[in-house]
């Protein structure tokens, strides 16, 4: 199963951005939505136990009211000697240049440090393996009280750049092995103010600065994501192995979900995911829920992180949320026993470019993205048959053979979307992985 869409805050709190207004890392959930009932924040009302730990809402933002606890994080590095010795330069450098620390931006430490590391540290050293250890000894404790229903809900950092993983998981692959993408060009006849992503990649301190990716540092970045992936995985492992040790499987959903894509090297992009096209907009998600007679299936409907809520709920047994009506997500849950079932459903994204903002509609078939600018005037359109080019090499919108169809997607996104007039507005899709358990 893979979803559609972007940020982790409109999953939570099951609407989609132009409901929350929020399209960049900064505001907080509340200071456009007050009265939210947040997914973990419901089931904290239905008498769960709610925690959060790591990067689920980002890192200095959160939300206090959906967690019976306050959110915890790591004080593990991030980084490994080398790319902390690389940070430890950068913050000297401008400090005896006498110029302010940047939290953010090119010359900001953090990345000042490599896009890849392989530290010789065990799991635990680094943040993501810490936080699973703290993620085992919070499992214990709510296991040692069984009539206390839990969410817990765990966030790992990898496989976002920096790609930092203990150097037994970049040994499992060989540089030499990566195959890069063929299409490494960006989508032909598209817009070429919507057929870029973001910069950030390129800021980390061993990116070529010219902003060119030789193959053979492309096949290192290939390397290092591989590497990051298999340390999340093992530390998923070791969730899921204790919570077949504390007995706990069989009453538990298991949900995890990452919410965007990322592109190494597809259309030439590296280490990004700042645009509406397919590879930063679809994420895995993947569902263990007791009793499902469809375990281990794939199915090919289109799924959304606004399903996520609804889901949930159905899947737990729980009442809706006093605001149900405002849920703009469909449960997915009758597709754990039925995959096949037909599901006529959209997915949408949005993100602004050059000054335009783009909303995206992916039918079962289609990516169909519409950009207007300041005033709300159509100023481009973009159409992708997956059928036909499913890599999105080339934008049909144009071709005078689709204009039925275009019209035709376009009314249905205008309809779902009650397209907005108030221009672009700044957007940021956040680099999280959370694996959330829901007793």
């Amino acid at each position: 199963m893979s979803t559609h869409g972007s940020t982790s805050v409109s999953g939570d709190a099951g609407r989609h951005i132009w409901t929350t207004r929020i399209s960049q890392i900064g505001p907080f959930l509340r200071e456009t939505m007050p009265e939210v009932v947040t997914l973990p924040q419901h089931f904290k009302n239905q008498g769960y136990f709610t925690r959060s730990l790591g990067k689920i809402y980002h890192v200095g933002i959160d939300d206090p009211a959906s967690w019976s606890v306050p959110p915890w994080h790591s004080k593990k590095p991030r980084y490994g000697p080398e790319g902390s010795a690389m940070v430890a330069r950068r913050v000297a450098d401008l400090r005896a240049a006498g110029q302010a620390i940047p939290q953010k931006g090119e010359n900001a430490p953090f990345y000042g440090g490599p896009a890849f590391e392989a530290p010789e540290l065990a799991d635990d050293d680094l943040l993501d393996g810490d936080t699973v250890r703290e993620a085992l000894e919070a499992m214990r404790a709510l296991a040692a009280n069984p009539q206390q229903p839990f969410f817990l809900a765990v966030g790992f950092s990898n496989p976002h750049v920096p790609w930092v993983a203990p150097k037994r998981y970049w040994d499992l692959y060989r540089t030499d092995d990566m195959p890069l993408p063929q299409n490494r060009h960006a989508p032909r006849d598209a817009p070429a103010f919507a057929a870029t992503t973001g910069a950030d990649f390129y800021w980390y301190g061993n990116v070529p600065k010219d902003r060119v990716i030789p193959p053979a540092f492309g096949r290192q970045c290939l390397h290092g994501y591989l590497a990051a992936i298999s340390y999340v995985d093992a530390g998923v492992g070791r969730l899921l192995a204790e919570l077949d040790r504390l007995g706990l499987r069989q009453d538990t959903v298991v949900v995890f979900w990452g919410d965007h894509g990322y592109y190494m090297g597809e259309h030439n992009w590296w280490g990004g995911k700042h645009n509406n096209y397919e590879g930063a907009t679809r994420a895995p998600l993947i569902v263990s829920a007791p009793g499902m007679k469809a375990a281990g299936r794939k199915t090919a409907a289109v799924v959304e992180f606004v399903d996520i809520y609804p889901s949930l709920v159905e899947l737990c047994g729980l009442p809706g949320p006093s605001d149900a009506a405002g849920l703009e997500g469909s449960s997915f849950a009758p597709l754990l026993d039925n995959p096949d079932l037909p599901r006529d459903k959209a997915a949408f994204s949005e993100y602004p470019k050059g000054g335009n903002h783009g909303i995206a509609m992916r039918t079962d078939r289609y990516r169909y993205v519409e950009w207007r600018n300041r005033s709300g005037a159509l100023v481009a359109r973009e159409l992708y048959d997956h059928q036909a080019d499913p890599d999105e090499n080339r934008n049909a919108a144009g071709d005078p053979a689709n204009a039925a169809l275009i019209e035709r997607l376009g009314q249905r996104l205008r309809t779902r979307t009650s397209l907005r007039r108030g221009g672009p507005r700044k957007a940021c899709v956040r680099g999280v992985a959370p694996f959330r358990l829901a007793r």
